[in-house]
């Protein structure tokens, strides 16, 4: 393994220049900085985090805790984008991920413990029920905290901005002369109180009579469920002419329930998702939804938790992001 004295020796300088030049340190002149830097890689060299925790006290390690309710993982394409560009951010900061659990070779820990165990510097906190009592026990803590679609109050969250999309959708369905709406929710949480309140401040706005019968609780990430309220709603004496699904992913099962039921999309009814996944634009007919921009989303949360590691005096913020709509084609 390449150290910094072999480093030295090949340049003719000393172990401090050499540590001094990798760590950024002002004292150094750029152009020997430049010089180590190129010398350093071309050999080989690689910092040891176990040495560099030491001395920094930290590891350079970020923790992400991701509870999928519906067990859908990797495969809840939404998260799993967001997950990849906060990666990718981080990676570009210096910084590693680690999956935080709590169950560690049988041992059952909290996730807080099990933070302090890997020492983390830092966490994100996606897609996971936001009132167990062990988010509250993580959020409370000393350790930085960023969440990812849910505000807690003196903590930085970033927020796909709901209101702006369901704003967004209901302008466009009402544009299409639709007035009878259904409305299929998400499970109960900050993300789907936020839809379904825009949702129907919008419809109000228009003029649109909300009809209660219209309004189903539902599931994100299900398309079972989604399949049985979509026949709920067809069944009822005066049917929606459009129907606002949980996501993209439960759409899906909307579009499945219609077609059993004899109706053509958009011809019969109409039909509107949400996230923007990019199985929305392939199936036939093309899902009209509202994309949410997962790279931001997952950029802003890895920039705003180093902030919050390397400088702790940075205050706590909530950052907006928006998406856009796209047209699709199941909106007659």
């Amino acid at each position: 393994m390449v150290s910094l004295k072999d480093i030295s020796a090949r340049c003719g300088v000393s172990v401090a220049t050499v540590s001094k030049a990798l760590n950024g340190h002002k004292d150094v002149s750029a152009a020997t900085r430049e010089k180590l830097l190129r010398v350093a890689k071309e050999m080989g060299y690689f910092p040891n985090s176990q040495a560099r925790a030491l001395k920094t006290n930290r590891t350079y390690n970020l923790g992400v805790m991701f509870l999928d309710a519906a067990d859908s993982g990797f495969t809840h394409e939404f998260f799993a984008k967001v997950l990849n560009s906060f990666k990718t951010a981080a990676e570009a900061y210096g910084y590693d991920i680690t999956f935080i659990n709590r169950n560690i070779g049988g041992r059952m820990m909290t996730t807080y413990e099990h933070c302090k165990y890997r020492n983390v510097d830092g966490i994100i906190i996606a897609c996971t029920d936001f009132t167990d009592p062990d988010v509250y026990e993580l959020v409370s803590g000393d350790i930085p905290v960023v969440t990812i679609d849910h505000r807690f109050d003196g903590r930085t969250a970033i927020l796909s901005d709901n209101g702006a999309g369901m704003r967004s959708l209901v302008g466009y369905v009402h544009e299409k002369g639709h007035s009878k709406i259904g409305f299929i929710m998400g499970n109960k949480s900050s993300v789907a109180e936020k839809r379904l309140e825009a949702f129907k401040n919008e419809c109000e706005k228009f003029g649109i009579r909300i009809d209660e019968r219209y309004i189903l609780p539902g599931d994100f990430h299900n398309a079972d469920l989604t399949y049985e309220r979509t026949v709920q709603l067809m069944r009822l004496s005066d049917p929606p002419t459009c129907i606002f699904m949980p996501d993209d992913y439960s759409a899906i099962g909307g579009l499945n329930a219609l077609k059993d039921m004899g109706y053509k999309v958009p011809q019969d009814v109409s039909v509107v998702g949400y996230d923007g996944i990019g199985l929305s634009q392939i199936i036939s007919p093309k899902l009209t939804t509202y994309r949410q921009d997962t790279n931001e989303i997952g950029r802003l949360a890895a920039k705003s938790l180093v902030e919050l590691i390397e400088n702790p005096q940075t205050f706590n913020e909530v950052l907006l992001v928006d998406g856009e709509l796209i047209e699709g084609e199941t909106v007659r």
